[in-house]
Formats: C-alpha cells, structure tokens, sequence
C-alpha cells in the first residue's frame, strides 16, 4: 500500500514539473518575441504633428490634445564611418591623425568624409532635413532650354532730323530791306522768297558785271584771240561773284537783260518746311553772323532714346521700334532703328540710340515725350534658369544646385543674356538640373560658414608625408632614449666600481690608525695634538675625494644622464658620507684610546 501510494505521488509531481516547464518556456518565448519586436520599433523621439521642429524624447500631447507622432531609426544601419582625423575642440586649427585629448582633458572631436551616392561632398555643401527646407520654403526648379527673345520699353524725345534743318546767314554786310515771310511756324515752300536785302558790296559786283558784260561785247570781234579771251574771263569770274554771294539766278538774268542794277537782293527757302525762327526784321542791320531763318523739314523725325548697358547687346540697326504719344492716345507710329552712338553718357550711364519715323502730317512735333517699345529681332536658345536664382556675390555670380533631397551645393556659373525673367547659363549648370530659387540666401550663409571651416580645417590637416616625418621622428626618439638608458646604466655601474666601499675602507685601513696610536703613546699630549690634526686632514681628504666623485657625476650628467640617474648619485654620495663618518668615528676613537 506504502509502495503505491509513493509511486502515485511521484507520477503526480513528474507530470506537474513537465506542465509547469512547458508554460514557462511558453511565456518566456512569448516575453522574447514581444521584446524583440519592440526592440526593432523602438522610436527615437516623438514629434509634434502640427509644428515638426518641436520634439520629445519621450511621448507627450500638444496643447489641442493630439498625441506626438513617434520617428523610428531606418531599417538599414549606417555604415561605420572612420574618421579622417581628430581636431581640438578649442583650437580646430589644431588636429591629430589619432584620438587625443587638449590640455584641459577634453577629448578631440573626430571628423568624418561627406559622403553622398559615393562621392565625396564639395567645399560649401549644405544638408538640412526635409522637414525644415519645407519650413524655410525653399522653392525649386529645373534648368532647360529656352529661345529668348526681348521687347527692350523705354522713353524716347522726338527731335529734328538733322539733315533736314536749314540755318541761313547773309554772306555780306547789309541791311534788310522788307520781309516777306515775317512769322514763326509758317510752312514754305522751296524757292519762296523770304526777305529782300540792300548790301553796297552786292550793289559794286552788279557794276562790275555790267562793265564786265560791255567789254566782253565790244571785243568779241577783235582780230587777237587773247583779247577776246581776256574779255570774255573778266565777264565769267564777275558773274560767278554774284552766284558766290548769293544772288538768286532771275536777278541775275534780269541784270543780263535789261542792264539795271538790283538795290534788293532776295533770299529764298531751300526746300519745304516750317519755318522755326527768324533772326531779323525790316530796317535791321546784318552780318555774317547774323541768322536770317531757320527752317526745319519735319516730314520726318528723329526719336532719341536711353537704352542701358545691359540691354545694348540686344540692339542693332535695322531693329523695328514703335511710338505712341500722349498727345495722340491709341495711335501708333513705325520705325526703326538707325543709329547707336558710339559714346556713353557719363552722367547717366546710358547710349544713345536713333530712331527715324516717317511724319506727313506732322503728328509727331520736336520735344515731344514719347513711349517707346524695340522690337529686337534677336533670339537665343540656351539654358535658362529664373533670374531669382542668381546669388550675387559682388565678385561672382552662383546658385544652389539640388544634388538629392535636402543636399545643395553652391555652383559657380556664367551668366549671358536676359529675358522675360529668365537669364541665360553659359557655363556651369547643364539642362536638366535642379536650382534653388527661393530662400538661397539663407542656404548661402550656412554653405558660407561650412567652406570656411573646411578650409580651415584642409590647412591644418596634416599631409601624409608630414605624417610619416612624424612616425619616423618619434621612432628615432624612442631608439636615441633606448641607448641612452643604456649608456647611463653602464655608466653608474663604472662609478660603482670605480668608487666601492672597498676602496674608501683600503685607503684609510687600520694600519694607519695604529700609527696614530703609537704616535699618540710616544707623543703624549703634542700626540693628542698631532693626531687631532691628521685627523682633520684625513677629513678633509676625504671631502676632497668626495668632491672628485661629485665631479665625475657632473660628467655624467653633462652627457645627458636623466633623473634616475641622479637619484643613483644621490644614494653613492649618501654612502660615501656614511662611510667617511665611519672612518672619522673610528679615527676619533682611536684618538681617545
């Protein structure tokens, strides 16, 4: 009965161990799992949802009560990154190809190669989150290829055209005899005759063409051929006189005709136009200098307009342009471009250009302000970027090229021709890449920052052939050290050898003392004497072999002997001191006895 009921009860509590091992491992297994999996999702901070650049490290709620969204570590782990050398945390002029640490304790911050897509980063590279370009508004866009074409608007004056102004002055002294034409702004017509002159000097050259014109008639059958000649020279350069003066031909075929001299000589247009101004009246005296008219042909016009700099490389002769005035709404006139002076205007920094256009009806009036549209007939295609682009730097011209989301870096570019917003690339940016064009100035000041860093950081970097100067240097360090240990090992050992307590002993060795002693039972009290003598120059030959050893340690260290060196000769001068006190105690002894 005993045996069956063990046997039951061993069975029992058999089974209850095996049940109780099964669910363990079951919720251990389960324990790891469960771990595991949180291990593997484990969020490394929590960011708000309505402002990202706002985190924590642990979970939390904003103040309308929305939860914080947790940010996980990527699945695939950075490679280990070996750092290219160790820079001073003080001083980052100062680095180390290995870890070390400043005077202060503080440990060197290793720095590491930019690398992206496996290349190295360039100078001035800058990488922001995402998240925080999205907050700057950071805008972009991609560089192609464009035709530009320009319509340059500028304001323009309209003037005279220069070749077709007329100035009229008397060649001669005189005084005006009647005006026919007496008001500004009447319109002529050429050959009208404008004002009558009385000159004395005109008046003697129509004599003498008359004298001249007789002469030539009464010779004209002389028998000598000179003399019909002669007279006939005189008649001609009398005649050409009158002409050269001015006088108008009908004058001159009357005076040939009907014999009489003309007190007025007549003045008439050259051609059609408006008369601008007259610069004498009847009765008044005149001169060369004198302005008589001036009369203006505005059938056609000149425009003047102020292109500057850096449109000049649109215009050309030959350009169409168009004029609309104020004076005349809705109505516009047609030209084009005919002259582009070759000087700058000083004061405004602007060329000239002209521009003709035809005026029948004398729409278009000198000084008069106009708008003025060039239509250039230019056009380029190349690649194009928005001219927002351009970072001005005052000596070069760059932009913010996206090399990978959240990566820019700063690209030095050759600007051409602009239009319509947009600037040409001549050199530096290729079809198909993106540019920044929005917030560049505050990704120029982080890349600023970063370029200066780094060539602080090239110029302090040690080159590898300083690197290993520097091994071998330190390398041929250690090995002089080796040798000159051993040197003053050696060294102390010679000393030792040379300067052995057995040596002091045999120099002053007992025979000598008992010399003193019989000296000092001979001599009685002068031996006292005498042996207190010897006995101080016995003290004071020992200090002089003293002083010698000492001597020789000053050798030693002369060649280069280190502190361990001395703290040996400090413990042999010690024992020679004892060992002098010895002797002289025995001496003093000796005396006594």
């Amino acid at each position: 009965m005993n045996k069956n009921l063990i046997t039951t009860t061993l069975i029992a509590l058999l089974i209850g161990s095996a049940a109780g091992y099964w669910m363990a491992a079951d919720n251990t297994d389960q324990a790891g799992s469960t771990q595991s999996a949180s291990s593997e999702r484990k969020p490394l901070f929590y960011r708000n949802p309505m402002n990202p650049a706002i985190t924590s490290p642990v979970p939390a709620q904003d103040e309308m009560g929305m939860d914080y969204i947790p940010v996980f570590a990527e699945n695939s782990e950075p490679a280990e990154r070996k750092a290219l050398f160790y820079r001073n945390p003080m001083n980052p002029a100062i680095t180390s190809p290995v870890p070390a640490q400043d005077e202060m304790g503080m440990d060197y911050i290793p720095v590491y190669a930019e690398e992206e897509g496996g290349g190295e980063a360039l100078a001035g590279t800058v990488k922001i989150d995402p998240t925080i370009v999205q907050d700057m508004g950071v805008r972009t866009e991609v560089a192609k290829r464009t035709t530009l074409s320009r319509t340059i608007r500028t304001v323009g004056r309209v003037t005279y055209d220069e070749q077709r102004v007329a100035r009229l002055h008397p060649k001669y002294d005189g005084w005006v005899e009647k005006l026919f034409v007496n008001r500004t702004g009447d319109r002529v017509r050429k050959n009208d005759m404008l004002l009558s002159i009385y000159s004395p000097q005109l008046v003697a050259s129509q004599e003498e063409y008359l004298l001249a014109l007789n002469n030539a008639e009464m010779l004209k059958n002389s028998p000598f051929e000179d003399v019909r000649n002669g007279a006939q020279s005189l008649l001609q350069s009398s005649e050409q006189r009158l002409k050269l003066l001015d006088m108008p031909e009908h004058q001159i075929r009357n005076l040939k005709t009907k014999r009489e001299i003309t007190k007025g000589v007549h003045i008439h247009s050259p051609f059609d136009g408006i008369v601008m101004n007259i610069g004498a009246r009847e009765g008044q005296r005149l001169t060369p200098e004198t302005e008589l008219y001036m009369i203006a042909d505005l059938s056609r016009v000149w425009v003047i307009v102020d292109i500057y700099e850096d449109d000049m490389q649109w215009v050309k002769a030959g350009d169409q342009a168009k004029v609309q005035v104020s004076g005349i709404p809705g109505r516009i006139f047609t030209g084009e471009v005919t002259q582009i002076y070759p000087y700058l205007e000083a004061k405004t920094r602007t060329i000239k250009v002209r521009m003709e256009f035809a005026n029948a009806d004398l729409a278009l009036k000198p000084e008069m302000f106009a708008n003025v549209e060039v239509l250039t007939n230019r056009q380029v295609d190349a690649v194009t970027i928005p001219a927002e682009a351009i970072v001005r730097t005052g000596t070069q011209e760059q932009v913010f090229v996206q090399r990978s989301p959240g990566m820019f870096d700063p690209r030095k570019v050759t600007l051409g021709v602009s239009a319509d917003g947009r600037i040409q690339i001549v050199e530096g940016i290729e079809e198909g890449e993106i540019v920044v064009t929005s917030s560049q100035f505050l990704i120029d000041s982080e890349s600023k920052l970063k370029e200066a860093t780094a060539k602080m950081i090239d110029a302090a970097k040690p080159s590898p052939e300083n690197s290993t100067d520097m091994m071998n240097d330190q390398k041929m360090h250690s090995e002089m050290q080796m040798q000159h240990d051993q040197m003053d090992m050696s060294g102390q050992d010679d000393m030792h050898d040379g300067h052995d307590m057995g040596d002091m002993h045999d120099s002053h060795d007992m025979s000598d003392m008992q010399d003193m002693n019989d000296m000092h039972r001979n001599h009685g009290m002068d031996g006292d004497m005498d042996s207190a003598a010897e006995h101080e120059g016995m003290d004071m030959s020992g200090q002089d072999d003293m002083h010698d050893m000492s001597d020789m340690h000053e050798g030693h260290d002369m060649s280069g002997m280190h502190d361990g060196h001395d703290m040996h000769q400090n413990h042999q001068m010690d024992g020679m001191d004892m060992s002098g006190q010895h002797d002289r105690s025995s001496m003093d002894m000796g005396g006594k006895k």
